[in-house]
């Protein structure tokens, strides 16, 4: 696996993405080739600027490659749907480009590339994707792993190493396999022949409890003879994206790469969000009077709504959000979490939950500084005390400012009960680890697919 943005990608996905992006640039390139002389095909690229609009194109059909799931690993087996997703995705492009070099003729290199290009891109796109799935096949793509331990922990690890195919990772042992009696001399002897009939590249320790059964100098000896040896939480971050709080030592945390705070980087990161805050308040002023005519006139009540929040520190701070429940909605029960299909939520609200109209107040939450665009989702008071008495480690997610988005928040569902909150922690824990700018960015494009396709609720 390899690390962008300071999150985990298979090499496989990785090669899928560059070879497309290889085969899209190249393809327009090839088109203009077909109606222009070598000459004319030069100055249009390099002296006209040919070359800037042919890599902006690019990014644009990556870009709604991604937004239509085409480099989701998890779903690149299910073929007939990709090829269906795939063709839109070319139609969009076929429009949309028809449409430009109708105003203006000039923006592609020669007078019927793009037409040229997008026939050569079709068949160059449908002939990659078939060769990919061979080349995936192969040895040289796939990576062989013991994992050490038994119990729940390892089990859960052999699983999701065994269900995400598209990791091009197979189990090829677990002490889970020896049969008879567990001691350590039994665990030394699995793992040794194992790793040297099968050619093991790489051992995952899952052992709850190490002591008399932990093979330590097998494990040193394969280390020296060039086999990695990691740690099961690792790997469970590298595979889920989360950071597992069950068994989870304080020393890992100490350890583990990671929750580095510099001011350097904090000062970087206040910029960042300030500007993004300030540049999404101004594009959606136009919108504030409507959704204050449309909150007024759907139910009694104030159009904004303000609530403690904790933030950074255990700080508590106001968030303001328009209002999408009825008055008083809390008068009877007390705090609660929103549920599905909550009656008390009105019918302008739904809407603007769904749209996530509801959260522009929250800009100048970031604006003041209590907030981040990303971060951890900030929780209420009442919420707070409850949930760091029964959830290991839940304050750590406030030693940093709490975001309109997260990393949680696009990679879960909204979450109403304590089990909901204990999985969206484990997520926290992982953005709070791997924080930066890149991760702030991705998480925001992310965020804008999300809110684009309707998908889940922030």
């Amino acid at each position: 696996m390899i690390r962008l943005f300071n999150i985990y990608y298979p090499v496989r996905t990785l090669v899928l993405l560059v070879g497309e992006a290889l085969i899209v640039g190249l393809s327009f390139v090839l088109g203009a080739m077909l109606d222009m002389s070598w000459l004319g095909l030069k100055n249009a690229l390099f002296i006209e600027g040919g070359y800037l609009r042919i890599f902006a194109l690019t990014g644009i059909v990556l870009l709604l490659s991604h937004g239509f799931d085409l480099y989701d690993s998890s779903q690149l087996e299910a073929k007939l749907d990709q090829a269906f997703r795939l063709l839109f995705v070319l139609g969009l492009v076929a429009m949309a480009l028809g449409a430009v070099t109708y105003f203006f003729p000039g923006f592609l290199p020669g007078r019927n590339s793009a037409l040229s290009g997008v026939v050569i891109l079709t068949v160059a796109l449908f002939g990659w994707r078939s060769a990919y799935s061979w080349l995936v096949q192969q040895p040289f793509f796939r990576e062989r792993v013991y994992v050490l331990g038994t119990g729940e922990r390892a089990e859960r690890l052999v699983r999701g190493l065994e269900d995400r195919s598209s990791l091009g990772i197979e189990v090829a042992g677990w002490t889970g396999n020896i049969e008879g009696e567990l001691t350590r001399e039994a665990v030394a002897e699995h793992l040794q022949s194992v790793a040297c009939e099968r050619g093991v590249h790489r051992v995952i320790v899952a052992m709850p409890d190490r002591r008399g059964t932990l093979p330590v100098e097998e494990l040193l000896d394969l280390r020296l003879s060039g086999i990695r040896v990691e740690e099961a939480t690792s790997w469970l971050e590298k595979i889920s994206g989360r950071i597992e709080v069950e068994q989870l030592y304080p020393s890992w945390l100490i350890f583990a790469e990671g929750f580095r705070f510099s001011v350097f980087s904090r000062l970087i990161r206040r910029l960042v969000n300030f500007a993004v805050a300030l540049v999404i308040g101004i594009l959606t002023l136009p919108l504030l009077p409507f959704i204050m005519l449309a909150v007024k006139l759907d139910s009694e009540g104030k159009i904004f709504y303000k609530q403690k929040r904790v933030g950074r520190q255990g700080v508590e701070f106001y968030c303001y959000k328009f209002r999408t429940m009825v008055k008083d909605a809390e008068a009877d029960t007390g705090p609660t979490w929103a549920t599905d299909d909550d009656p008390r939520i009105t019918r302008v609200g739904k809407y603007l939950r769904s749209s996530r109209l509801d959260e522009i107040p929250q800009l100048w939450c970031v604006l003041k500084g209590d907030m981040h665009f990303v971060g951890p989702r900030p929780e209420r008071p009442e919420f707070v005390e409850r949930l760091s008495r029964d959830i290991p480690y839940y304050g750590v997610r406030h030693v940093v400012r709490p975001g309109i988005t997260g990393w949680a928040q696009v990679q879960y569902k909204y979450g109403n009960t304590m089990e909901d909150a204990r999985e969206k922690l484990q997520y926290d824990l992982f953005y709070i680890k791997n924080a930066s700018v890149g991760l702030d960015f991705w998480i925001a494009f992310q965020t804008v697919k999300i809110v684009l396709l309707g998908r889940g609720a922030i």
